[in-house]
């Protein structure tokens, strides 16, 4: 027996915190428990019934409903009297050192417990108890009877929970036995425990402990242990009885306690007991002489805007409030046919414009006139003095048709790029391709054309449009290109 009290009172313990949780669903499921006052059985708790509301709208509970002590059940409490009768089992060890005369058979039989016990719990959770028992046991395998006695303090160590209270301990005092065969011997006890507390009205509860005591060997090389299994009946002095709160005030009296009532001072209807305010507009019902639409204080109605779109036209007539337009009729413009421009600009609103770079603005579909198209793409007859920028005299009849066509049709922008060979240094092309460029600009601007209309680009070698390793393709590369720019 004495080899498995260790692993007992670890498994009882757990058993008892694991049964706490079932304990308390238990007894909040509405099973009847009698008290010394003769509290009320199933179902006998009654929520706290509002007064009248001020209005028709059904007012919620209170925020915390009445309630019988056993729903709250009774934990332990500080500064707590305690007192205990019990009986159970002692299972005594085989090795125990009670000495006696006749008989070499030590072992005492397992035997029937009672005694006395009395606590104080200056702390819920902690106290300290004193208690005296007796067994009644016998010498195997005789019939001589024996007496077992004890008498021991103890700290105890318990969770202060309402309906069932774990506890655990730990003590010390002094064990013996008597018999008319045996001397009456005793020896210093030490001894452990686990167990639980279970009250049953506020006076008086349950309590069943796991004992290990824990006293000399025969051979003297480690203790003998006793097993002990105890029932008590226990009664508390002093314990605070718990009273039913008194019911929430409700100051304005429309049926929604202070607790929740958003404004208690002021009576209201659901969802808040605050006044109603249909419209959220800050004006109460009572008070907004329009509860149905928002508007400012003082009499809550909504203040007509006669300019809704902010476009400066006025109601009734602006024909489209709902979008910010032009005077007299206060409607956008409209591009009916997509194309970017606007009705009041497009030459052609019902056509979309034709993005070419000629006349891109007028919204009307066109065409890039052939004089303009035939300064497009590679110009033949421009000369530059070689390696330079300078451009040559011969150049200046085809510049000055360039000229005279970029004049008559001002809406055109032209971008002028200048390309060389592949002969030299690289980055010496790609600068003479740009002066190149420049050059022709210059010469243009200096003809009429505005600066503005001219962009240029220096290409250098990387864009031939004939083979590098040969003269012919070479010349062919060293060029000047118009390209007209959209718009």
């Amino acid at each position: 027996m004495s080899k498995y009290v260790t692993s007992l009172l670890v498994l009882g313990f757990s058993a008892t915190l694991g049964n706490t949780g079932f304990a308390q669903v238990a007894a909040s499921g509405g099973a009847s428990l009698s008290t010394s006052e003769g509290a009320a059985s199933e179902g006998s708790a009654t929520a706290v019934a509002p007064a009248a509301p001020a209005t028709s709208a059904e007012p919620v509970a209170s925020a915390e409903p009445a309630y019988e002590p056993y729903q709250r059940g009774y934990p332990p409490e500080n500064n707590l009297l305690e007192l205990g009768i019990f009986g159970g089992a002692i299972f005594p060890s085989a090795d125990h050192n009670f000495r006696y005369q006749a008989y070499p058979q030590r072992e005492l039989a397992i035997g029937g417990e009672f005694g006395a016990r009395l606590g104080y719990y200056p702390l819920s959770f902690l106290g300290v108890e004193a208690e005296a028992m007796s067994a009644a046991s016998r010498i195997k395998g005789t019939e001589i009877s024996a007496a077992i006695y004890a008498g021991r303090v103890q700290a105890v160590l318990q969770a202060p929970l309402p309906f069932v209270t774990p506890f655990a301990l730990v003590g010390i005092g002094r064990m013996g036995a008597i018999s008319r065969a045996m001397a009456n011997d005793s020896d210093i006890a030490w001894h452990l425990g686990v167990g639980a507390k279970v009250p049953i009205t506020h006076a008086f509860g349950a309590r069943l402990d796991l004992r290990d005591t824990f006293t000399e060997r025969v051979q003297q090389d480690g203790p003998a242990q006793t097993f002990e299994i105890l029932l008590s009946l226990t009664a508390t002095i002093e314990r605070t009885r718990l009273e039913p709160p008194p019911p929430p005030p409700d100051s304005d009296h429309d049926g929604f306690a202070d607790p929740v009532d958003r404004c208690p001072a002021d009576p209201g209807v659901a969802p808040n007991g605050c006044p109603a305010d249909t419209d959220a507009d800050g004006v109460l019902d009572r008070d907004d002489y329009c509860p149905r639409e928002a508007g400012p204080a003082p009499k809550g109605c909504p203040i007509i805007d006669l300019d809704p779109d902010k476009d400066g036209v006025l109601l009734p007539c602006d024909q489209c409030p709902a979008e910010a337009g032009t005077k007299p009729l206060g409607c956008p413009i409209r591009d009916t046919d997509g194309d970017g421009i606007f009705d009041d600009k497009d030459k052609c609103p019902k056509e979309p414009e034709t993005r070419n770079g000629f006349e891109d603005q007028d919204g009307c579909p066109d065409t890039v006139p052939d004089a303009v198209k035939k300064f497009t793409g590679v110009i033949q007859g421009i000369y530059f003095d070689k390696g330079k920028a300078t451009i040559r005299a011969q150049s200046s009849p085809v510049l000055g048709q360039a000229a005279k066509v970029l004049s008559q049709f001002p809406s055109v922008r032209i971008e002028v790029s200048g390309h060389t060979s592949s002969e030299g240094d690289e980055a010496f092309n790609q600068q003479l391709s740009l002066d190149r460029a420049e050059a022709v600009k210059d010469w243009l601007i200096k003809s009429g054309t505005p600066a503005d209309r001219i962009a240029i680009r220096g290409a250098g070698p990387s864009e031939p449009i004939a083979d590098n390793k040969t003269n012919a393709g070479r010349e062919k590369n060293r060029r000047i290109e118009f390209k007209i720019l959209m718009q």
